[in-house]
């Protein structure tokens, strides 16, 4: 058999949450840091907590403000368009 086939076990491994809370486990890494744990996530608590630590809904709502931006500007250059040509039409 071979010795060398399994990674290293750590049996007391520290997770460490967002939250502060911190608790042992066996593991293959020795350390793990989480985002939500049984403290802190809304499934156990029964309240409800906003997780966003990639800025997901920041870039959603930029993204979706500048495409209204860019909506406005392109009516703006339509209407002027077809005022100018109205103008010159009528000129």
């Amino acid at each position: 058999m071979k010795t060398q086939g399994h990674p290293k076990w750590y049996p007391d491994a520290q997770v460490s949450c967002a939250c502060g809370s911190t608790f042992t486990t066996g593991s293959t890494s020795p350390k793990i840091a989480v985002e939500a744990c049984s403290s802190c996530h809304p499934l156990w608590t029964g309240q409800q907590k906003f997780l966003d630590t990639a800025g997901r809904v920041e870039k959603f709502n930029q993204r979706a403000a500048m495409a209204d931006k860019k909506k406005a500007e392109a009516s703006a250059r339509k209407t002027k368009k077809a005022a100018d040509e109205a103008a010159a039409a009528s000129a």
